[in-house]
């Protein structure tokens, strides 16, 4: 079966969660949260819940635990908290609960925007994986940024992703 074969059995709508973390936005303010669920929605997946958490290591990590028990819930993508500020702790918590780690989508994100912005892309610490069966995707918080890992690493391979993990 060709690449594309395979992909295109991928799942056509995904349950997403989309998780903004951000000690000053809400959902007025929140650009890269809204673009998120906006492209989503253009491709045909579904969104399951929206929330945006203050950059708190406790806070993050209880949200995400209990968006993978959801059965609705076929990926996870979270905006913020990626850089090395001292209140960037959303990889941290990411990286605990990634189970298959896909080191590719940090390394091809980086590479990607690096294109764009130069040597900042470094400070980046995008990453993606699976956790309880699900995806798990966590990008850093600019809108730039975001729509850089939406439009071209993230919606190509959503639904091949999801079907991988649940076995189709």
């Amino acid at each position: 079966m060709s690449v594309a074969e395979h992909k295109e059995k991928g799942k056509k709508s995904a349950g997403c969660f989309v998780l903004t973390v951000s000690d000053t936005r809400d959902e007025s303010t929140d650009q890269s949260g809204q673009l998120i669920k906006s492209l989503l929605a253009e491709h045909g997946h579904r969104l399951a819940g929206y929330r945006i958490v203050k950059d708190e290591p406790v806070e993050i990590d209880a949200l995400l635990r209990e968006a993978l028990t959801r059965r609705d819930i076929d990926a996870v993508i979270v905006n913020g908290g990626t850089g090395i500020s001292p209140r960037d702790g959303t990889y941290e918590v990411v990286n605990r609960l990634l189970e298959k780690r896909l080191d590719g989508f940090g390394e091809i994100f980086r590479f990607l925007s690096y294109q764009d912005i130069g040597s900042a892309a470094i400070m980046s610490r995008a990453v993606a994986g699976s956790a309880k069966g699900k995806m798990l995707i966590s990008l850093p918080g600019s809108k730039g940024a975001v729509e850089l890992a939406i439009r071209r690493l993230v919606l190509p391979e959503l639904g091949h992703m999801v079907s991988q993990l649940q076995g189709r």
